[in-house]
């Protein structure tokens, strides 16, 4: 039983580092974009505040993902090796399409799918499941309206400040604004890994009920930093550049309201999207320039892949899972 555990802890942590990397779009782009960092330099700068992370927020999102959406008593090792395979296979197919789709969404969609696949649609805890999809639709909304009052406000700010200084000004307020976001993008992702690790170790008996040991939080925090540091640049480019131009107190805007809507909802326990999050920043800021500054149909695929993620990852743990199931058998 031992080693079914730590292949499953060892898979969850590989879906961590993959979340990182795929995410890592959502941490960086604003800051490249407008050319604050470079690449490089971006993807260590988040990495660092990912991991920092590690050691202030408590794991409220962790509890909702391990315990707040499947009857943890009922599933077992396969599982959850097949939920979090399916993840993993929508983060790579979507990674290499260039779509920024939610991470945490797949992890949610590829473990509800599995546990259907073996126990059917009773084993899902409802109540959790309804506040993962409100807030599927209410984070973009709220980073939206965030993005687009900061920015209105720090334009009325600097309103009689010359161009020049107040792109020099911003390239220094974007590292904090960027170092911001990173933490707040730590303390969301990095918590459902943990859920799916601490699950496994209560429905497997090595703890009697439901917390999460702070080696665990460490390890998340260190895989998902890690993840960070080789991130795609796929999705940087789709993220810091094809939706909106971003100048450095546009980003800084962005990142902000991001930031905010992140750790605010971390505080409550709910697991949002940092893609869907910082996305709707970008637009709101891009759009409070001019609508046209916004490249709406890049926009609107995005949403599309975000409506696809949860049912099609639901349908790929499905199918791990029926494919685990005959190599186990």
């Amino acid at each position: 039983m031992l080693e079914i555990v730590l292949v499953v802890i060892f898979i969850a942590l590989v879906f961590d580092f993959l979340n990182g990397f795929h995410d890592s779009a959502n941490s960086i782009a604003t800051i490249v974009s407008t050319q604050v960092l470079t690449p490089q330099k971006a993807v260590l700068f988040a990495a660092f505040f990912n991991f920092i992370a590690a050691f202030t927020f408590d794991v409220a999102v962790a509890k909702t993902i391990g315990s707040g959406l499947v009857k943890i008593g009922e599933i077992d090792a396969w599982v959850l090796t097949a939920g979090l395979l399916g993840a993993i296979f929508w983060n790579l197919f979507t990674w290499y399409l260039g779509l920024p789709v939610s991470s945490s969404h797949a992890l949610i969609g590829g473990y509800g799918g599995a546990a259907v696949a073996k126990l059917g649609w009773g084993v899902l805890i409802l109540p959790g499941w309804y506040k993962v999809i409100g807030f599927m639709f209410l984070a973009p909304i709220i980073g939206l309206v965030l993005g687009a009052f900061n920015m209105f406000v720090t334009t009325w700010i600097v309103r009689n400040m010359k161009p020049r200084k107040v792109d020099k000004v911003f390239r220094k307020l974007q590292l904090v604004s960027a170092g911001f976001y990173s933490f707040g993008h730590g303390t969301n992702d990095a918590q459902k890994t943990m859920g799916i690790i601490a699950g496994i170790l209560v429905s497997s008996k090595f703890i009697e009920s439901f917390y999460v040991p702070f080696y665990v939080v460490i390890l998340c925090h260190a895989a998902i930093a890690l993840g960070t540091m080789y991130g795609g640049w796929r999705i940087v480019k789709t993220m810091g550049m094809k939706i909106t131009k971003l100048k450095p107190i546009g980003g800084f805007c962005a990142e902000f309201a991001g930031a905010t809507t992140l750790l605010g909802t971390a505080l409550l326990g709910v697991p949002v999207s940092t893609t869907q999050t910082i996305t709707g920043a970008i637009v709101g800021v891009g759009s409070l320039q001019r609508l046209s500054a916004v490249r709406w149909g890049v926009a609107g695929k995005i949403v599309w892949a975000w409506f696809l993620t949860i049912p099609l990852s639901m349908l790929s743990g499905a199918i791990f899972y029926w494919l685990v199931s005959l190599l186990v058998k």
